[in-house]
């Protein structure tokens, strides 16, 4: 199982990790556009219009002026940096042991600068959205979709595909032939008397609920169908009718 995880705006800020080295991170296969979206990203972060190339607000300037030192700025582990409401709800530090173990290995967190990183992995703290285009580079999502589509599918192996991205980070990688057919991709709803509606800010919670809830059933569901069993304890979920070549749409029932 490969459970796929947006990054988050707010991250915590490293002070004591080594520096960067792109050598030791996760898939490997990525770290050539790692390393030219790195280096766009330093140098369009130290120019007069840095906010407005990655569309960042006044209050984030200070972030985006860190980005000049990524190359040597202290790293933490990707379990560690990401902070908000998906990743509260996550709560991978609360896990057990064994929970733990099968996160380093089936979360995924896809991210516009690294592309795509384990929980284990090492990386300095960055201001940098999928949505941007970035001088040197271009969009930012269509830099990724072939490295990600050359390693993501040897990660999935045979098992399901758990999409928990928002469509801005959906958009670097969608699976296709029979592992679109494995992928599941979650939409939060909430039940009302007029019917059911699409959850939108608090969706974020219940996807983190999602994902620890796999992670802490062990649960090793190989299909979508199978999918729908493990979280059917947990959650209200239903899901469409299979398609070839196509994913899955699984509705969540946002919790009480």
């Amino acid at each position: 199982m490969l459970i796929l995880l947006p990054p988050s705006e707010g991250k915590a800020v490293g002070s004591r990790g080594a520096p960067l080295d792109l050598d030791r991170l996760s898939f490997p296969g990525l770290t050539g556009t790692r390393r030219r979206v790195l280096d766009a990203l330093v140098a369009a972060s130290g120019q007069a219009d840095a906010l407005a190339v990655l569309g960042a607000p006044k209050g984030a300037a200070d972030r985006v002026a860190a980005n000049t030192e990524l190359w040597t700025a202290p790293t933490l582990r990707v379990a560690d940096l990401y902070t908000g409401v998906l990743y509260d709800a996550l709560d991978l530090g609360t896990l057990d042991p064994a929970a733990k173990r099968r996160a380093t290995r089936r979360l995924v967190v896809v991210s516009a600068l690294f592309g795509a990183l384990h929980p284990n992995d090492r990386v300095p703290s960055y201001r940098l959205s999928m949505g941007v285009d970035l001088p040197g580079v271009g969009p930012l999502a269509r830099a990724w979709r072939e490295p990600l589509g050359e390693v993501l599918p040897g990660a999935a192996g045979r098992g399901v595909v758990v999409d928990l991205r928002s469509s801005t980070y959906a958009a670097a990688w969608k699976p296709t032939g029979a592992l679109a057919e494995r992928t599941a991709a979650v939409h939060v709803v909430r039940d009302s008397p007029g019917g059911r509606t699409a959850v939108s800010h608090m969706a974020k919670h219940s996807r983190g609920l999602v994902a620890r809830e796999l992670l802490a059933s062990g649960a090793d569901p190989h299909t979508p169908d199978e999918l729908v069993e493990a979280l059917g304890s947990a959650f209200a979920v239903s899901i469409d009718e299979a398609r070839p070549g196509r994913p899955r749409r699984l509705e969540v029932v946002e919790p009480g």
